[in-house]
């Protein structure tokens, strides 16, 4: 896996989407490694993301992003993304707040 947190040096654009636009995120807990959720991201999503640095997914039912927390107070701050080999997926290193 590749790592990266600078927008500047990860390429978004060159992520593999699916035929929706979408890339699956995994996010860890970044000092436990515990797995904490599975979301999904589209290109924006993921620029959104580094530039707050605060975890944000595209809803897939409500058809529009939203950042982990917003409403209930858990954020997930983020501390880096990891892109596999096949640029296909993600892993979200973050600290859970709230």
């Amino acid at each position: 896996m590749t790592t990266s947190s600078d927008p500047t040096e990860f390429a978004v654009p060159e992520l593999k989407y699916d035929d929706n636009g979408l890339i699956p995120a995994i996010v860890q807990d970044d000092a436990s490694h515990e797995i904490l959720m599975l979301g999904y991201m589209n290109e924006e999503s993921v620029r959104m993301t580094l530039e707050k640095r605060l975890v944000t997914f595209w809803s897939r039912s409500r058809q529009e992003y939203w950042t982990k927390g917003e409403t209930s107070g858990n954020v997930l701050e983020l501390v880096g993304i990891r892109k596999d080999c096949d640029v296909d997926a993600l892993l979200v290193r973050a600290v859970p707040h709230g």
